[in-house]
């Protein structure tokens, strides 16, 4: 598979791009590993790892998280906002079009903006059922 940016990926990557972009749940590292063996049993949990890191620096998967939270990936890459439980950390796609904010030059402290992540936290119906 070579990539709009002209480089191919490892069928190991492939596998895990595919994998990825199937679903909309934005799994863990270790959710993606377990999707990953169906197709690649021999696979390591190492290189599922490195192989979502090196797809975030190619930027063709966003990777999603709080500092310190387990991190979370989404097989589609164009800045979207989310929306995260706070209390079992899943994420979902906020399905409405939202404007995703601008910072005026002027306002960045002299920073260079290299992307932007728009995050709403709250508390998905599972966990309000569960509270119930």
């Amino acid at each position: 598979m070579t990539t709009d940016m002209g480089f191919r990926l490892s069928k190991q990557r492939k596998v895990i791009l595919e994998e990825l972009k199937k679903v909309k749940t934005h799994p863990t590292a270790d959710e993606v590993y377990d999707m990953v063996r169906k197709i690649i049993p021999r696979i390591s949990l190492g290189t599922v790892y490195r192989n979502l890191e090196f797809l975030c620096g190619k930027g063709l998967i966003l990777k999603l998280g709080a500092p310190g939270a387990q991190k979370r990936f989404d097989g589609t890459p164009e800045p979207h906002p989310h929306i995260r439980c706070a209390v079992c950390t899943s994420v979902a796609d906020v399905d409405c079009d939202i404007e995703i904010p601008v910072i005026p030059s002027e306002c960045t402290s002299g920073y260079t903006i290299l992307s932007t992540n728009v995050e709403f936290v709250g508390v998905c119906p599972d966990c309000q059922e569960a509270r119930q």
